[in-house]
């Protein structure tokens, strides 16, 4: 059974969010919050295996959620619910340490698979995010360790030029889950990135 919590404030689209949810056996809805504060005081007791959040909240907004949870409880997955696919606060989200997102747009079939995708060590990556990240690594002259490698460059640069998962195995001679492996290890980095880039600005360091 896998353990949910939703951050959302549009009392509609959370009670919309609920009903997926509650609607599928293989998730148990834990706990719903309309704002950022109280899902921050108590999702290190709820435990949750994932946690799905709007990034606009009333207050402190969904990012400043996910990087402070995340900083103390890395195994608590986040999944942005968002309008702009695009939108620069998807990426600083992902920066932050989501684990990916959905569209408020998507379909309750595709809610359901990227839940369980997420569940099961997927990153769900669109071509234009994959493009940031790309953009983020190649700007990097710094912290060697946490740059990608080859292969996950050659994996981003295919799904950047709008290739699908499976293209992408069939034109690398990998499986599946092998690309999904390399997003998930992809994130990872991003959000180590940042987390350097931040040490660094700290210290004085550019």
């Amino acid at each position: 059974m896998i353990t949910i919590c939703i951050i959302e404030d549009i009392l509609e689209i959370q009670n919309g969010l609920q009903s997926i949810i509650q609607a599928n056996d293989s998730f148990r809805l834990l706990k719903c919050f309309d704002n950022a504060e109280d899902a921050i005081n108590e999702l290190p007791e709820l435990k949750p295996n994932i946690v799905i959040t709007d990034i606009n909240l009333p207050a402190k907004s969904g990012i400043e959620c996910v990087a402070e949870i995340k900083h103390n409880h890395p195994e608590i997955q986040f999944i942005m619910f968002t309008i702009y696919e695009d939108n620069d606060q998807v990426f600083e989200a992902l920066k932050a340490g989501a684990s990916g997102y959905i569209m408020k747009n998507t379909s309750p079939e595709k809610i359901i698979e990227a839940l369980l995708e997420l569940n099961e060590g997927g990153s769900p990556m669109s071509p234009k995010i994959a493009r940031k990240v790309l953009n983020t690594f190649n700007a990097t002259s710094s912290s060697v360790d946490a740059l990608i490698s080859p292969r996950e460059k050659e994996v981003l640069e295919l799904l950047s030029k709008g290739f699908l998962y499976k293209e992408i195995a069939d034109k690398l001679s990998i499986s599946m889950s092998t690309v999904k492996r390399h997003l998930n290890h992809i994130y990872q980095k991003l959000q180590v990135q940042n987390k350097t880039e931040a040490i660094n600005k700290m210290l004085g360091r550019n």
